[in-house]
């Protein structure tokens, strides 16, 4: 299940990083195509949907991006966020419906929640004290 976990994380950060891409090409493509046109009026107006198109993509990718880092470190609340993002994701044809019943079916799992209430104790290793003067 630990294997679940980092692809699921990786996916994550890979999709919507992508999504962040596509957004911001968006905005750039049709502000270069307004300012060819030489129409003030199609250059707003162009501006202003590929800001919209931008800000969707960025509003969308920014929590899956944290929810795919944290997820990888072990953090309920990312497991928690994640599993509501895939219920979103699903909606997303065809690959977001794969990712979305991926991460409801991976996340939700027995095996998986146990996992993630389980303390992570770090090793710190034992250092021997110095010996007391007079002992």
């Amino acid at each position: 299940m630990e294997r679940h976990i980092n692809v699921l994380g990786v996916l994550y950060i890979i999709c919507c990083s992508i999504g962040l891409v596509l957004g911001i090409g968006t905005f750039l493509l049709l502000g270069m195509i307004g300012a060819v046109s030489g129409d003030e009026t199609a250059l707003f107006v162009l501006s202003i949907i590929g800001g919209g198109i931008a800000l969707l993509f960025l509003v969308t990718s920014v929590p899956e991006i944290v929810a795919g880092v944290f997820l990888m470190k072990r953090k309920e609340w990312a497991r928690i966020l994640t599993i509501i993002l895939g219920f979103f994701n699903l909606i997303n044809i065809p690959l977001g419906t794969i990712l979305g019943a991926y991460t409801i079916w991976a996340l939700m799992n027995t095996e998986m929640v146990k996992l993630f209430q389980t303390p992570v104790v770090p090793h710190v290793p034992v250092v021997a004290s110095p010996a007391q003067p007079g002992t």
